[in-house]
């Protein structure tokens, strides 16, 4: 029987940090996706692995069993990788992404690349939406990760979905009588142009009371209570909570992370990073 090397890492994966969160964050998926991992290889494996309470984990007998032959598969495969693993691809690539897409698994990504080829020299700019697009149109970057609103989008360049929402902190309070007030990062800033004029189409009375390009910034000043923002749903900090509705706030728009290249056309290095990153955003959603 063959056992799809994905299953064998995810074993490997749960067994080294003894759970299931830790596992998802280590390879990069959800959690569910590394639970359905586990069923698939106990389905093909013909026995329990792992012995789940709602308090601990452990391996069975035939788990421990397994997981030994699995790290033998896993580490051989890796040298032959290593051994005959040959890329051809040289130059660079200029590769622009907003400061909240991918988070901590970005510089994972970076590092794939890297090592999967050594002789292409890959340029990183790290900036806003709006200045991305502009970057990517004056041909400064081959392609770039950019957030645009739902609506009338090529569903092929779609990384990952997701939805504006507003939030506060947790003890939030606001007196009506009062503007709203708000944080956002200076114009032209997509994130303000949405809650902007969301707010003011429901005719809703606000002020800015806290401007920060730094999103660590707005943060900060989102959990000090002293204002509240539209945001990602993905950028909920904790101690941040969804206040949709209340203060008569109106509903926000859905939005994606989409990736745009030059009109140019790709280069063959740059080809290869887009596949890559493909295949780590579809991952991440898995």
């Amino acid at each position: 029987m063959d056992f799809d090397t994905a299953l064998l890492r995810a074993l490997v994966a749960v067994a080294d940090t003894g759970g299931f969160t830790r596992a998802a964050e280590r390879l990069h998926l959800s959690q569910s996706a590394i639970s359905h991992q586990i069923r698939r290889l106990e389905e093909q494996a013909g026995t329990p692995l792992l012995v789940r309470t709602t308090r601990s984990l452990r391996l069975t007998e035939d788990g421990e069993d397994f997981l030994r032959h699995a790290r033998q598969v896993l580490a051989a495969q890796e040298a032959l990788s290593r051994r005959f693993q040959r890329s051809s691809l040289a130059g660079a690539v200029r590769f622009g992404v907003p400061e909240n897409f991918m988070g901590a698994r970005l510089p994972a990504l970076l590092a794939q690349f890297a090592h999967l080829f050594p002789a292409v020299r890959l340029d990183v700019t790290v900036g806003t939406y709006l200045d991305l697009q502009k970057l990517v149109a004056a041909d400064a970057l081959d392609l770039a990760v950019v957030m645009t609103l739902a609506d009338g989008q090529d569903e092929a360049a779609v990384l990952r979905r997701t939805r504006f929402v507003w939030a506060g902190a947790q003890d939030f309070r606001h007196d009506g009588a009062l503007p709203l007030p708000l944080a956002f990062s200076p114009a032209p800033c997509m994130h303000r142009q949405v809650g902007v004029g969301a707010l003011e189409g429901a005719g809703i009375d606000w002020r800015v009371a806290f401007t920060s390009p730094s999103q660590q910034g707005l943060r900060a000043a989102v959990l000090a209570g002293l204002a509240i923002t539209a945001l990602p749903q993905g950028d909920l900090e904790p101690g941040m909570v969804v206040i949709d509705g209340q203060h008569g706030l109106p509903a926000l728009p859905a939005a994606r992370f989409q990736l745009l290249w030059r009109a140019a056309g790709s280069t063959a290095a740059a080809e290869a990073f887009r596949q890559l990153l493909r295949e780590w955003s579809a991952a991440a959603a898995a």
